[in-house]
């Protein structure tokens, strides 16, 4: 199996004291910061004494790893948006039954950069994807696995494109789209966010990173912790 950034499941083996397992999702465009924020939500909770499993969409097992390399390689430009909605849709079915529902089993905390609400945003509001397909397909790909708290880490795409453009490396196949794409999504991501706001804590991905993790983590353990 492959997790994110190489790393193997915490606590499968054995009951967290702190309580059931809980699913937290972080949302956003590209270059929100993501990656920052959930290794420093990650490292606050395990300060607590809890079991966290990081994880990334599309990949977390090793059907899902060989998924994104189809998605984010530059040569597929002629891949239609539902081919693109059915892959991400696919990854996705293979981690929840493979890796997020065991470890929720066990009592570990689930941090996955990116889930079901990536699609909606991307795919619907961004390629135009018709929403009620993909929340059928979404439904099929997780079914009752849903995140008890989703961060979305937002931020207007001109910031986002800037601080993009610092990372040069990081030009892979939906990293080359436009603003008014990003556009398209940002405004999608919020429009979701304001349907549930019960689940999503919407925070300025603009602030400082170490304000911003503080704002996240207290947000999370205020609301999920027992």
């Amino acid at each position: 199996m492959l997790y994110n950034n190489g790393e193997k499941p915490m606590g499968f083996r054995s009951q967290n004291l702190s309580g059931p397992g809980r699913l937290i999702t972080l949302e956003g465009i590209d270059g929100t910061g993501k990656t920052t924020q959930i290794n420093s939500l990650a490292s606050a909770i395990r300060k607590q004494g809890i079991s966290v499993l990081k994880l990334r969409e599309p990949g977390g097992t090793v059907i899902g790893e060989a998924i994104r390399q189809i998605l984010l390689d530059n040569r597929h430009t002629g891949m239609c948006n539902e081919s693109e909605m059915l892959l991400f849709a696919a990854a996705r079915a293979q981690l929840v039954r493979e890796v997020i529902r065991p470890a929720l089993a066990v009592g570990t905390w689930v941090i996955c950069d990116r889930f079901l609400d990536s699609t909606l945003a991307y795919q619907g509001y961004g390629r135009g994807v018709d929403l009620e397909v993909i929340e059928r397909i979404n439904n099929l790909a997780v079914g009752n696995c849903r995140p008890d708290r989703t961060v979305l880490l937002d931020l207007s795409p001109e910031a986002a494109l800037e601080r993009l453009g610092k990372r040069p490396e990081k030009t892979d196949r939906l990293d080359i789209e436009g603003r008014m794409f990003m556009e398209r999504v940002r405004e999608g991501y919020l429009a979701i966010a304001a349907d549930e706001p019960q689940r999503f804590i919407v925070v300025d991905a603009g602030q400082p990173a170490k304000a911003l993790a503080q704002e996240v983590f207290s947000k999370i353990w205020e609301g999920l912790s027992i």
